[in-house]
């Protein structure tokens, strides 16, 4: 093969990706709400982040903070969302970089989310009870000392995604090449076999329009930027933090949710942390990563048991 003709077909492989790029770009749509409650937004260092607000204000503040993965946002929520609303004035965000939220070219970081975390508990809620997903759960822990809450509710969480890679994430920001590999991460059908692999126990629970809804968040303008971290393990907290001594060392309560067949962030893991930090620990049945999104019945009742000091009449 002549050089000739691998100039050739790199150039074409290129211009393949800028069309594939383009069509995809026109195919999505503006992203919506999609819970139903009051739109607000929060301005901070710049940007404007979106979150949703719904219940009587008198009733206690729960702030709800999705999880990340290349396609976040607080639809993971929208399960919960109006059930919560009946006991709590719930307050669920769009993280900066996901969802509704502005999307700036920023490197994000452990250390951005933390603050972020710390920031708008302090500014838009009063001592609230914090629900965080996953890797969120670990910036949740370390701004929890800082940030005046009445209690940490942590769903499968964790502070390890994958070995540090920050190639990946210099890749994934390019224009052209990166656009189109975050094409690939974010297709409809890898988003379905990721909610199929890792996120429901049952597949017959992964809606369609959730696979939509996500569709459209990842293929949002600058929707690339915060995933690449992720998915280049930049995210992860540095390794001077350790998730067991951070949790212990926590004057704010503690409760760990897990879904008993979580395969992402097992449930040995939750057993470890609930034993070395001395936390409550509920497990769902017939549950994987996203307990509260398949069971958000059993999450709510199980939930309400464990704040037993609030009164929610």
């Amino acid at each position: 093969m002549n050089l000739r003709t691998v100039l050739g077909g790199a150039v074409g492989a290129i211009g393949a990706a800028a069309v594939g790029n383009r069509l995809l770009s026109r195919r999505s749509r503006d992203l919506e709400n999609p819970l139903p409650g009051v739109e607000r937004t929060y301005r901070w260092r710049g940007m404007d982040v979106s979150y949703t607000v719904a219940g009587d204000p008198s009733d206690p503040d729960m702030v709800l903070f999705h999880g990340i993965n290349a396609a976040a946002s607080s639809y993971e929520f929208e399960p919960v969302f109006e059930i919560l609303a009946e006991r709590f004035h719930v307050i669920a965000v769009d993280l900066p970089g996901f969802g509704r939220s502005d999307r700036p070219p920023l490197v994000y970081s452990s250390a951005l989310y933390e603050e972020f975390v710390r920031d708008f508990t302090r500014d838009e809620a009063d001592e609230p009870i914090v629900v965080a997903s996953s890797l969120t759960g670990a910036f949740a822990a370390a701004a929890a000392d800082d940030a005046e809450l009445e209690r940490l509710v942590l769903i499968c969480p964790t502070a390890e995604t994958t070995e540090a890679r920050p190639w990946v994430r210099t890749l994934l920001r390019t224009p052209l090449v990166g656009t189109a590999l975050f094409n690939l991460l974010s297709a409809k059908p890898s988003i379905r076999f990721f909610l199929d692999r890792d996120g429901y126990y049952d597949a017959s629970s992964v809606d369609g329009e959730e696979v939509e809804y996500a569709w459209h968040s990842a293929h949002q303008p600058g929707a690339r930027y915060a995933p690449a971290s992720f998915t280049a393990g930049t995210l992860d907290p540095d390794d001077e933090f350790d998730f067991q001594t951070e949790l212990a060392a926590l004057e704010v309560p503690v409760t760990l949710v897990w879904g008993r067949d979580a395969e992402l962030v097992p449930l040995r893991d939750g057993r470890t942390l609930a034993e070395a930090a001395d936390l409550d620990l509920v497990v769902i049945d017939y549950a994987t990563q996203l307990p509260h999104a398949e069971h958000p019945e059993k999450f709510v009742e199980y939930l309400t048991a464990e704040l037993p000091r609030i009164d929610y009449e």
